[in-house]
């Protein structure tokens, strides 16, 4: 059984109250239907529920959305614990993000640019530790497209109902603006370490 993590959150500079207790119920629903999925199909195992294959096969891939609707959104709200914080000039990921971004500038507004794909879904940063690099994506649905195998060292949000208390869908730039304000920098790097 999985709990819905607690994040000790500071206000958030340019992202309400309101909005971050919205989003929470929203990861919180992720993690209840997490649950109970894995209720349903460990009843189907034991023997205790019968249910068509089909219905089965359906709860296996639902799960997928679930579980990983459940960890991203883990992963966002965990990067506003402690408050902001730089990206240390001095961090290996810096000097990596240089090297691929021009610079650590360069990096964010790669981020932010890919921040503007149309549609929801979700950018990630990866760690390609196989190549020693790191890769930015965009992920419209949170249980396809991730990277196989590399772990996640950022996750932006990109769906309306992080930001649709605040902001109105054509003015996401505003609510990226604003998650970067609150960013704290060291979950990346420690994430990325």
């Amino acid at each position: 059984m999985y709990t819905p993590k607690q994040f000790t959150l500071p206000p958030l500079s340019g992202i309400s109250e309101e909005q971050v207790t919205v989003h929470l119920g929203l990861y919180e629903g992720y993690v209840k239907h997490v649950n109970l999925i894995g209720e349903k199909l460990a009843a189907v195992r034991s023997g205790e529920l019968t249910l068509d294959p089909y219905i089965v096969a359906e709860l296996r891939r639902r799960f997928a959305f679930e579980f990983d609707g459940m960890r991203m959104h883990e992963y966002y709200f965990n990067q506003f614990e402690g408050g902001p914080h730089v990206l240390s000039p001095e961090s290996v990921l810096a000097k990596i993000a240089g090297e691929k971004y021009g610079s650590v500038e360069g990096f964010v507004a790669h981020i932010k640019e890919v921040a503007g794909t149309r549609g929801i879904g979700w950018v990630v940063v990866y760690q390609d530790q196989h190549v020693g690099t790191i890769h930015t994506t965009f992920v419209a649905d949170h249980e396809v497209g991730q990277l196989s195998g590399l772990p996640i060292i950022l996750a932006l949000d990109m769906w309306e109902h992080a930001f649709m208390v605040d902001y109105r869908p054509a003015a996401k730039k505003e609510y990226v603006e604003a998650f970067f304000q609150n960013l704290n920098w060291s979950v990346v790097e420690k994430r990325f370490a």
